[in-house]
């Protein structure tokens, strides 16, 4: 690898001022090699230089670091697999709507890395700890009033940003979304019926946007959802027990293969799915005081 003189003259800088247990000045020549493209390694008699990955990478999701977005509003995205379908999604948000992007990739980003620019972040996380897990660490690490998080399934067709962040402005509602609908009282909270536009006891991470705090003060998703399946059921029921109103529109969004469901192993995804469920059953049926007006 053929490094810069330039770089390799603050690399040789910063040895010095190690050797010299000046670590201030150390630590702000390795602060200007990584602005220059580089890393700098610490090994036995010296160092090594290395060309910067484009993207930073975590073995545990814990170790994931700030989004420090300059936009009002970050579309949160969790990647496992399908990146190509996650790509088209990304470049549909684009073209569309002005927002940040933060995609969070369990294991390898493909083209992914592409779509980086100074508003679209990509966190690459090589240990999957669960899907209630990533969803938290968005909400917790991404700044900003208002966050949405959306299935690499869903496409924009129009400016869906621009009308949800209208809403929550309002504060009438901690939640906005495009597909939902109300708890079946009749079936013992076993389903919910979607009666379209208007306000709603669920919302579905298809796509979801939400007042950051709100959703973080209301316990955020269960840390025990390995799956996505109904932890948004969960989750909109939490949010509804904190006092929190939730709002179904219509949005420019449409969906294509859902893969998260038709792409997996039944017997995991019916397993998965039935332990979230039988969560919400335990702790909320038959709180019927928490669920919107019936429609």
């Amino acid at each position: 690898m053929s490094v810069p003189d330039f770089v390799a003259e603050l690399a040789k800088a910063r040895l010095k001022a190690r050797v010299a247990k000046d670590f201030a000045a150390s630590d702000k020549l390795r602060s200007e090699i990584n602005q220059a493209g580089y890393e700098v390694l610490d090994v036995a008699g010296g160092y090594e230089l290395r060309e910067k990955a484009p993207y930073a990478t975590f073995q545990s999701i814990r170790q994931l670091k700030s989004i420090d977005s300059k936009e009002q509003i970050t579309v949160a995205i969790i990647v496992d697999g399908f990146t190509e379908d996650a790509t088209l999604a990304i470049a549909s948000i684009k073209k569309h709507s002005k927002c940040a992007i933060a995609i969070l990739c369990i294991g390898n980003p493909g083209g992914l890395v592409r779509e980086m620019d100074s508003d679209t972040y990509l966190f690459v996380v090589t240990e999957n700890p669960g899907w209630g897990e990533c969803a938290n660490a968005l909400l917790n690490k991404i700044s900003g009033k208002y966050i949405v998080l959306m299935d690499p399934s869903t496409n924009f067709i129009g400016d869906a940003v621009t009308p949800v962040v209208e809403e929550l402005k309002r504060n009438e509602y901690v939640s906005v979304g495009w597909r939902g609908g109300l708890i079946s009282i009749e079936d013992g909270w076993q389903s919910v019926d979607d009666k379209g536009a208007g306000e709603v006891d669920v919302l579905f991470s298809y796509f979801i946007a939400l007042n950051r705090e709100s959703a973080i003060e209301a316990g955020g998703f269960s840390p025990r959802a390995i799956y996505y399946r109904n932890a948004d059921i969960e989750f909109s029921l939490k949010l509804r027990h904190a006092n929190g109103r939730l709002l179904q529109m219509d949005l420019p969004l449409v969906q294509g293969r859902h893969h998260g469901y038709h792409d997996v192993e039944l017997e995991y995804r019916d397993m998965q799915s039935k332990k979230n469920y039988d969560r919400i059953l335990e702790r909320f049926r038959g709180k019927s005081a928490i669920l919107s007006p019936r429609r």
